[in-house]
């Protein structure tokens, strides 16, 4: 068994990029893998307790907002090292897709929602997956209100038919019972996923040198994260 780890940004004209995606974490590596990310909250935070004030959201740890208020940034990117590393160190497979939305709405006629789409493209690589390693998943979302009913119904729709509803739409049965939702300070492997997301969105386009140290050091996990992991990026259109 797979568990799946998913998040993803939300699209804006400062962001023009919609990312999904997170972490596919094997039945046999889920306990090893939080207990270690238990340790680096505890040494960041001073508490492993799943609460809001040991939330790590990439946003905020990058901008410095919220709990990161306060740290400076060579404690921010040090944390962001130690996240890296353990993805690499327990080889977590990553899976995103980028949509590029304007070009979507622009080349089709009748775009589907950005997030609708992102979820059915992830869902099929996420099946690819699995299907290369013979085994099922179960799929866990950060709880927001505005896309869990939807998400949900998308779902079991996409069961129900056989496929999801790409043009060449491919079976997602190796996907048990629907996608469980929770707020995501609930759970680290959520909190990972998110991270993978935010470095996608403001690392993944980036193509020459940035100035600020912070900058350098965030492109150089980045690049490190997908040397190092099986880490693969779908981009639409």
């Amino acid at each position: 068994m797979h568990f799946i780890y998913f998040d993803e940004n939300k699209y804006s004209e400062e962001s023009p990029f919609f990312h999904i995606g997170g972490i596919m974490v094997p039945e046999e590596k889920l306990l090893p893998l939080e207990n270690v990310l238990a340790r680096i909250q505890h040494n960041f935070f001073g508490s492993s307790v799943l609460i809001k004030d040991t939330e790590i959201h990439g946003k905020e740890l990058w901008h410095r907002k919220g709990v990161f208020k306060k740290r400076k940034a060579s404690e921010r990117i040090q944390l962001l090292e130690d996240l890296a590393s353990v993805v690499i160190e327990h080889k977590i497979p990553v899976q995103l897709v980028t949509i590029d939305v304007q070009r979507h709405k622009t080349k089709y006629r009748y775009p589907e929602p950005e997030y609708r789409l992102g979820l059915m493209l992830f869902l099929e690589r996420v099946c690819d997956h699995l299907d290369k390693n013979s085994d099922y998943g179960m799929v866990f979302g950060d709880y927001e209100k505005d896309e869990v009913a939807r998400s949900i119904v998308d779902f079991s729709q996409f069961k129900m038919q056989g496929a999801t509803e790409m043009y060449f739409g491919r079976n997602i049965d190796r996907l048990i019972d629907t996608i469980y939702f929770t707020q995501s300070h609930h759970s680290r492997l959520l909190q990972l996923a998110d991270v993978m997301v935010y470095l996608a969105g403001r690392f993944n386009r980036m193509t020459e040198e940035p100035e600020k140290w912070m900058e350098q050091k965030g492109l150089e996990i980045w690049n490190t994260l997908k040397q190092g992991t099986d880490l693969k990026i779908q981009e639409w259109p």
